[in-house]
């Protein structure tokens, strides 16, 4: 190989690994914010929000408390981000995902229950969910974040469903487009159990949940000819 070649492909190399450099930069931050999210979830479930610190989050996070200012301002800030991070966003791509599928009414909405039981209630979500309940109370601007970016997105997917339902006859009943709410009342109320109840009188919360889908789709549809 030539000495020409050989600065050819160091140049090409040099030139490769510039390219390569801002996108591991960007992965590197995600994973930090990742492990900044994960421990302020767990800081904030053990100690509350109002007691947790961010000298609390920075040590379990394994970083300095001024990498936390480097993501948002504040404690507050950081719990908005956990919310839009762990549930927004999900619930919004669900959205999207939903409306584009080639379906019938009753099929989409058997695509975000599926959704709900698994990426919600099956996974560290919950935990976002009860926390918000907690501490809602306490700070309303944080009830207001999360029905902006979490319940406003759900109640507007439910109400397309329905109006898509009525629309094509296949639903009878406008009942879902009037009152949305109807429908993810099982998800609160398997939330609060689980979280209350469920050692003193368990609760087979799949059963309850298949069990409600088909009361909802039965009284949507009408009865049967």
């Amino acid at each position: 190989m030539t000495s020409q070649s050989l600065q050819g492909s160091a140049v090409a190399n040099r030139q490769v690994r510039t390219r390569r450099a801002p996108a591991r930069r960007e992965e590197d931050r995600q994973a930090k914010l990742r492990a900044i999210l994960d421990a302020a979830l767990d800081v904030f479930l053990e100690k509350g929000f109002t007691e947790a610190r961010l000298e609390d989050v920075a040590a379990r996070a394994g970083v300095a408390k001024g990498t936390i200012y480097l993501y948002v301002p504040s404690k507050q800030a950081l719990l908005e981000a956990l919310i839009r991070s762990g549930i927004g966003g999900p619930i919004g791509a669900v959205e999207q995902h939903v409306l584009a599928l080639d379906a019938s009414a009753e099929e989409k909405l058997r695509a975000l229950f599926a959704f709900l039981r698994k990426e919600i209630l099956g996974t560290r979500r919950v935990d976002v969910v009860r926390l918000v309940l907690t501490e809602a109370w306490r700070f309303p601007q944080l009830a207001e974040i999360y029905h902006r970016e979490v319940i406003g997105t759900g109640l507007r997917l439910l109400r397309a469903i329905a109006a898509q339902g009525v629309a094509t006859g296949e639903f009878r009943s406008d009942a879902l487009m009037r009152f949305p709410q109807l429908a993810i009342a099982p998800g609160v109320l398997a939330l609060l159990w689980t979280s209350f109840f469920q050692r003193i009188d368990p609760l087979d919360v799949e059963g309850m949940l298949d069990t409600h889908l088909a009361l909802v789709m039965r009284a949507l549809k009408g009865p049967g000819p």
